[in-house]
């Protein structure tokens, strides 16, 4: 199967993390994370701004710490390097919102091929695909994200679903674990955890 192969290929901090918000199940309307507006900077330097709202997400004392924090880095991330690249996700994120999953995949196609570093379009394409039931390309794109930024929750957290959605229990519990490393306050994760160890690893007797 291709999909076991795409695994191998998958570095095991890739099993990381994901947000349910951006791989929202099949069937639901669930609008994808957007850039909350008038938030703080976080300086020019972006690889020091990320290491620092992690080490706050980590250490937030309560999950309205963590979602303010949370929200920043969504910020960062969406983030687009050049005006060009902010219209085609502009636009992408309206054929996607108005269920054109075809033309939205083509905007994305040609974002990504423009700037190819850009995390977050690889991130929505993974979403497309996984909505589109394309669980190959979803995880290839997964990678990429991972590969950029191995601490991305929400391309963790969709890793996590998918290995649901294939029968993967144990890969699952493995992305949704360290998801929860990462982002502590992840909607819904914590209960998906115990569920899976329960069913993986059994009961404590």
């Amino acid at each position: 199967m291709l999909v076991a192969a795409t695994l191998a290929l998958l570095p095991a901090a890739s099993f990381a993390q994901s947000d349910p918000r951006v791989l929202p199940p099949k069937g639901s309307q669930k609008k994808l994370p957007e850039a909350p507006a008038k938030l703080p900077k976080v300086g020019n330097d972006r690889t020091k701004g990320l290491d620092f709202l992690f080490g706050a997400l980590k250490a937030a004392p309560d999950e309205a710490s963590a979602r303010h924090v949370e929200a920043r880095i969504w910020a960062t991330w969406l983030q687009t390097p050049s005006d060009t690249a902010a219209l085609l996700m502009s636009r992408a994120k309206a054929a996607m919102d108005a269920q054109k999953t075809d033309v939205a995949l083509k905007l994305l196609d040609s974002l990504i091929r423009l700037k190819p570093d850009y995390i977050e379009a690889w991130n929505r394409r993974a979403t497309l695909y996984y909505l589109k039931n394309d669980y190959e390309r979803s995880i290839q794109d997964i990678q990429q994200v991972l590969s950029r930024e191995p601490r991305h929750f929400g391309a963790l957290a969709g890793l996590g679903m998918i290995m649901q959605d294939l029968g993967d229990d144990k890969r699952a519990l493995d992305a949704f674990r360290k998801a929860l490393a990462i982002n502590p306050y992840l909607e819904k994760v914590p209960d998906l955890v115990k569920s899976l160890t329960e069913k993986v690893e059994g009961r404590d007797i």
